[in-house]
């Protein structure tokens, strides 16, 4: 009998190419269908692990979930870009590998991005999902994410809303 451990950890450079991957896999899976597609590709391609290396070198913050020997998912945190919102810290990105949605992972994983900004010393944080992914907007509400600002993101001729979710302390 084997037992396959979840952890998460901070992410290293060598995990650049795991990161690239779920990103790449975890956007169109989301995405697909809501950001026009040349547009969602360019996002994609410019984040390849060339991109991923040279952000973990330079002190991104991003905290990888492992399930075993593999890198399931990934968060990126830092400081809320939002000036208006009144939380220190944000999460600006976190995704997993579709075939790892829907099993707890991502609670996992944004428990331990909280606790990596509370860390950090950033009083609460806020997180932004396109108002149109409603998997992503039922999982921060489930999380306790309180709808705290709207705004829009253009991607092409397609003007997307956003939503702003907050949480304190």
């Amino acid at each position: 009998m084997s037992t396959l451990l979840i952890e998460t950890r901070r992410a290293r450079p060598a995990d650049a190419a795991d990161i690239a991957e779920i990103h790449d896999s975890a956007w169109r899976f989301a995405y697909r269908g809501l950001i026009p597609g040349f547009e969602l590709e360019k996002m994609i391609q410019r984040r390849g692990p060339a991109w991923w290396e040279t952000a973990l070198k330079r002190g991104s913050r991003v905290v990888v979930l492992t399930f075993g020997d593999s890198v399931a998912g990934y968060a990126n945190v830092g400081r809320n870009r939002a000036r208006g919102l009144p939380y220190e810290g944000e999460i600006y990105e976190l995704y997993l590998r579709p075939e790892y949605q829907g099993l707890g992972f991502g609670r996992r994983l944004f428990a331990d991005a909280r606790k990596e900004l509370a860390s950090a010393g950033f009083d609460g944080m806020a997180v932004w999902a396109l108002a149109a992914n409603e998997p992503a907007v039922g999982f921060y509400r489930a999380m306790g994410g309180l709808g705290v600002a709207r705004s829009t993101e253009t991607f092409g001729e397609r003007t997307l809303e956003k939503l702003a979710f907050g949480w304190n302390g």
